[in-house]
């Protein structure tokens, strides 16, 4: 609005804006309300109002808010004066923008700007016809709302920097800055930096990164393992920056180019240390040093693996030491970590693994194995015979000058038959016979002493040398033949049935000795085993496997005794050391055996009666003749032909009575009496028993049902909305997977007026009224049930429900005369004729107990007048 117009407002006599509907729309009126309109349709929209959002008013302390870049002319406030005013005055930061006009309208002339002063402090006052102050000076504040006129400005259009490769990933090493005049708390103000571009981009990999929000530069995890100032020195970014926080379309953006240097990293793992052991030299010694690639890192030592206590420092110069002397036997190496911190506590990069190895000196003398060690030489071994190695043991460093054994024979108890019969080899300790072999009864036992040595250290060691006596007499059986022995077949396993013996005339409990047994004829199943005596060499025969007539009749047995060790050379076992025996097995009459324990089958429970449904075979083991016979067939469902073991069905099967039939089948020997007696010695035939188990299919041949009686249906009268009761169904064949389908409807006609029936899941269904018009009474209501099966069966129930008064949740219905109870009439008959009954039985009993009185009194009398007079 341009100042004629508010030079118009000033002829307008202050209108208030509520009064805008009381204008007059005459014509004689129209210019002068159509001008008022078009003043306060500015104020509306300049948005220079209050806190109170109104446009006039009194004259107060107010605060206006105006956004920065409006059009100047701008109507802020009309003031209103109370008499005896009759015009404003403006002081403060006008700044030459502000004006009020004598009527009290406050306008600006110009465009404000926010970055010029954010706030302006102004005053009002009025003044009456001679320039006196009336009302003021009023504090009146304008506040200069931000917008977005200020573009983001780097402080610098190129920035340098440098990195070190492999620096820690996400921490800075660099930050650009840039400054926008519009305010910060908004939006306008709101920065944020972005990686436009990155010189080389190696295989379209960002090996920089930087934070939005601050402008911090910092390498990406790819960056800090794959920079190399070898392979790119150095790489340029371009990095944008952008107002309104990046979401603005109309943000402004200002970009800068980066140039960043790759330094070689020189915060690098040292070369392992080596540190002599027992070193008398003083501590701490300094044994190696890392660096950071900046100055003011702080240093630390963490351990690998938990030790008492780390004998290792380290320096702010980042310089380590070892801090006492290291025993290699103790722990030979040392793995541990250097790390890196900046001023806040937070690790530069990864830690250094710092590894520490403990050379070796010769300070351990040799060990002995044991404190005796016992070896074993047979008599009339080969001069030159290794008899055992002996090995002595140095904690210092394998492999090295300091643990190289040398050993060496320095004594010989007894020197008999002379000295120097056994001898050692120098490095590698193999004892052997040196001088002549060896006679256990001359000398049964030997002691050497040996001296191990290193290079500066000497041992003396102790060895016991046992003679021992050679395998040169083979065991001879004390007879050669043990006779016939007659067994029945089913003798128990485990049983002993002949006991051996032959003897070893070598030294006793060795191995030259000790007698082995073992069948070499007659025995090729196995059915018998020897076991030794180890004191006595006897030797226990005894039956490892049932023995079957039937099979073998007649065992003839040979015996051959050995010894576990072998016999020295020229000596072979003969006919001395091998004994024979002959077992006779006898018949029994056995029981038949069925081919399997349990015979499974499977059948539909449909099955024809006369169908076969499986067939059991038995074997008798003296070939007679075997009858087959059911037991247990507790519903009848089966039968067997004796002869051939076929079993079929003689009755209807249901599955659901019993879907796993068990019946038990006897197999029994048959045949001629007088056979069984002369083969077998007479005795009753004999039986077994095997399981047939017929596990019956279902067929669908139930129709569905309702899983219990429902007789407490009720829903209460009378009906405020849709009734719903739940109901549950159950169908006696075999369930499908995962649950069975039904189907539902409604029988009637009349029933499908006032119901429906719902499926809710597998087992459930839910019947609700279609209206509410129910009178109280109990219906009957009856449903079809389909169960969906092959073929298809269904079944009509009828569920039964009562309407009736609810009270508490609880169907109430007023007790009416039933069946077999007395009515009140008849209650109080009985209650009076119960009462009569009573008293006549009082009555009854009060005058037998008069009569009983008056006769004691009476005999009383009379003993006493029988009875004589007593001083």
């Amino acid at each position: 609005m341009n100042f004629y117009v508010m030079n118009t407002v000033q002829t307008i006599n202050s209108l208030n804006p509520i009064n805008l509907k009381e204008v007059s729309i005459q014509k004689t009126t129209m210019m002068r309300a159509q001008l008022h309109c078009l003043c306060l349709l500015t104020l509306y929209l300049t948005a220079g109002y209050g806190q109170e959002r109104k446009f006039s008013g009194p004259l107060k302390p107010m605060t206006f808010s105006i956004f920065e870049g409006q059009e100047p002319s701008q109507v802020i406030f009309q003031f209103k004066a109370s008499p005896p005013a009759v015009t404003f005055k403006l002081t403060g930061e006008t700044d030459g923008i502000f004006q009020i006009q004598p009527d009290g309208l406050l306008y600006h002339n110009k465009a404000l700007d926010r970055e010029t002063r954010a706030v302006h402090k102004l005053q009002v006052s009025t003044l009456d016809a001679y320039g006196a102050t009336v009302e003021g000076p009023v504090p009146i504040t304008i506040e200069v709302k931000d917008i977005n006129d200020n573009r983001p400005t780097f402080l610098q259009p190129n920035y340098e920097g440098s990195v070190r490769q492999n620096s820690r990933p996400g921490k800075p090493f660099m930050y650009v800055n840039a400054t926008d005049l519009d305010d910060p708390t908004t939006p306008n103000g709101q920065l944020i930096y972005e990686i436009i571009i990155q010189l080389p981009k190696v295989n379209d990999v960002m090996y920089f990164q930087i934070n939005n929000k601050t402008g911090a530069i910092s390498l990406t995890l790819e960056g800090s393992r794959e920079l190399d100032p070898i392979k790119n020195p150095s790489y340029r970014l371009v990095v944008s920056v952008k107002d309104m926080g990046g979401q603005n379309d109309h943000s402004f953006s200002d970009s800068t180019s980066v140039n960043i240097m790759v330094k070689e990293n020189i915060w690098k793992a040292p070369e392992p240390v080596e540190i002599v052991e027992n070193s008398t030299d003083p501590h701490p010694i300094k044994i190696t040093q890392v660096q950071w690639n900046e100055p003011g890192a702080q240093y630390s030592l963490v351990e690998k693996e938990k030790l008492s206590t780390l004998p290792f420092s380290i320096d702010q110069e980042g310089s380590i030491y070892v801090t006492q002397p290291l025993d290699r036997e103790e722990k030979d190496s040392y793995v541990f970590y250097a790390v890196a911190k900046d001023e806040m506590g937070k690790p530069l990069a990864f830690p250094l693994q710092i590894r520490v190895k403990v050379k070796d000196i010769n300070d351990n003398p040799p060990t002995c194995p044991s404190a005796v060690t016992v070896f074993e030489v047979q008599e009339n071994e080969d001069i030159g015979s290794n008899i055992g190695t002996f090995i002595g043991h140095d904690m210092d460093e394998e492999n090295t000058a300091n643990s190289v054994l040398e050993y060496k024979i320095v004594d010989q108890i007894p020197k008999l038959p002379k000295e120097g019969l056994f001898l050692v080899q120098t490095y590698s300790g193999v004892v052997q016979l040196a001088g002549q072999s060896l006679k256990k009864q001359d000398t049964p036992q030997y002691n050497l002493t040996i001296e191990v040595s290193d290079k500066d250290f000497k041992t003396l060691c102790h060895v016991e040398i046992n003679v021992i006596d050679i395998n040169d007499q083979i065991p001879i059986f004390e007879k050669s033949d043990y006779g016939n022995l007659t067994l029945a077949e089913d003798t128990a396993v485990g049983s002993t049935i002949l006991t051996i013996r032959a003897t070893d005339t070598d030294e006793p409990f060795t191995g030259s000795s000790k007698i082995l047994y073992r069948i070499i004829q007659g025995d090729s199943e196995g059915h018998l085993g020897i076991d030794t005596d180890p004191q006595t060499n006897a030797g226990y025969v005894i039956i490892k496997k049932p023995l079957d007539f039937e099979t073998v009749a007649i065992h003839n047995i040979v015996f051959q005794a050995e010894n576990p060790e072998p016999l020295v050379s020229g000596v072979h076992y003969n006919t001395s050391s091998s004994a024979k025996f002959k077992l006779i097995v006898t018949d029994v009459n056995e029981a038949p055996q069925f081919s399997q324990r349990i015979y499974q089958a499977k059948v539909r429970e449909d099955v024809a009666v006369g169908t076969k449904v499986g067939n059991v075979t038995a074997k008798d083991p003296e070939n007679l003749d075997i009858s087959y016979s059911l037991r247990d067939n507790t519903r009848g469902w089966l039968k067997i032909d004796p002869v051939t073991g076929e079993i079929f069905t003689t009755a209807p099967l249901d599955r659901e009575a019993e879907s796993l039939y068990r019946v038990q089948v006897m197999a029994t020997e048959v045949g001629e009496k007088e056979k069984r007696s002369k083969l077998l010695g007479g005795g009753s035939s004999q039986s077994s028993i095997a399981s047939f188990h017929l596990t019956l299919l279902d067929v669908n041949d139930n129709p569905p049902r309702l899983a219990k009686e429902y007789t407490g249906l009720f829903l209460c009268h009378p009906l405020h909305q849709e009734g719903t009761l739940i109901f549950e169904v159950t169908d006696d064949d075999q369930r499908s997977f995962p649950s069975p389908h039904f189907s539902y409807s409604l029988v009637s006609e009349s029933s499908q007026n006032d119901w429906k029936v719902s499926r809710v899941n597998g087992t459930h269904a839910k019947l609700s009224t279609k209206h509410t018009n129910f009178e109280e009474g109990l219906y009957s209501v009856p449903i079809r049930i389909s169960d969906g099966g092959r073929p298809p069966l269904e079944g009509v129930v009828s569920l039964p429900v009562t309407f009736c008064t609810c009270v508490e949740g609880h169907c109430f219905q007023p007790a009416g005369h039933q069946p077999g109870m007395p009515t009140v009439g008849m209650a109080v008959g009985i209650l009076l004729t119960t009462f009569l009954v009573i008293g006549i039985i009082l009555a009854v009993v009060f005058i037998r107990i008069k009569k009983n009185e008056g006769k004691d009194t009476v005999e009383s009398a009379q003993a006493s007048e029988a009875q004589p007079l007593r001083n």
